[in-house]
């Protein structure tokens, strides 16, 4: 549950980011060097790796959440 949800989070979270991404790509144009403002290799590989940490970020949570007894957890609320 804990997984899903963050996958939830980050496929919205990137859909948005590479919109705006893409609308600011003027405003970026004399940032990049020797990279096009619309390259699907590097729009890809940022949007992978972001998403990779991301879920790397809920996994970690989420498993040890698994390791906790739920007895224990339930008599410490």
């Amino acid at each position: 549950m804990v997984i899903g949800r963050g996958i939830h989070v980050v496929g919205l979270g990137l859909a948005v980011g590479l919109l705006v991404a893409l609308a600011f790509t003027r405003l970026m144009q004399g940032l990049l060097f020797g990279v096009s403002t619309a390259d699907p290799f590097t729009y890809a590989a940022v949007a992978g790796l972001m998403a990779a940490t991301a879920l790397l970020a809920a996994y970690v949570p989420a498993r040890r959440g698994t390791r906790v007894d739920p007895t224990v957890a339930l008599r410490t609320e």
